[in-house]
């Protein structure tokens, strides 16, 4: 597109540090036997308790998901005589209530052969966050042309064009693991801020520049 006039192409970027509004962990639960169906069971019985655990925590847990179940033999390094079975499932829990995370998790590592490992703080696919950071961006776009502008004794004039540059969003995380035991630790969890950042390339007409 043809323009008339001088342009200036700026860049505006917004950068926010903002609360969680999610957190997953990973709960494992493993068994370990000579006998394949002894193996089975067990992961069956202690996937169970996991469930139960879970399904008792009421609104607390938003979504689970279970996966990576795997079923391993274990041979001697000399052939192919299995001596062991292993065992194991994982399922990810997703919660919004943090007062109750601990506490959830703990109960969980509690129980025999489990593994509890997180959380991941998150925030929503549609967080308001994501909007604020694009608006202040084109925001400090706006600024930044302004500013050029005056230093020339001109104005803006007009948006010729505005195209997103801005990077994607970049989940943080905390990661802590830890295994049933005879009794839980204490534990306290801080939710992690989270980095939304947004950038434009920005291009606008000026007025005719006062030089001199």
């Amino acid at each position: 597109m043809a323009v008339d006039g001088p342009v200036v192409q700026v860049r505006g970027e917004a950068y926010r540090e903002v609360p969680p509004e999610l957190a997953r962990f990973a709960v494992t639960a493993t068994a370990r036997d000579r006998d394949r169906e002894v193996t089975l069971t067990r992961l069956a019985e202690r996937a169970a308790a996991v469930r139960v655990l879970l399904e008792g925590a009421g609104p607390v847990v938003v979504r689970r998901e279970t996966g990576d179940l795997r079923v391993r033999p274990e041979t001697r390094r000399s052939g192919e005589r299995v001596v062991a079975w292993h065992g194991s499932v994982t399922t990810t829990v997703t919660v919004t209530d943090f007062t109750a995370l601990g506490e959830l998790m703990l109960r969980l590592a509690d129980q025999d052969q489990v593994e509890v490992a997180g959380p991941w703080w998150e925030l929503r696919p549609d967080s308001p966050a994501h909007r604020e950071a694009r608006h202040a961006a084109i925001g400090d776009a706006l600024l930044r042309a302004r500013e050029y502008a005056e230093a020339l004794g001109a104005e803006v004039t007009a948006l010729i064009e505005l195209a997103d540059a801005g990077p994607a969003d970049r989940p943080m995380f905390a990661r802590a693991a830890f295994a049933g035991g005879d009794a839980p630790p204490e534990l306290e969890l801080d939710p992690q801020p989270q980095t939304v950042q947004a950038a434009v390339q920005a291009r606008f007409t000026i007025s005719t520049p006062v030089l001199g």
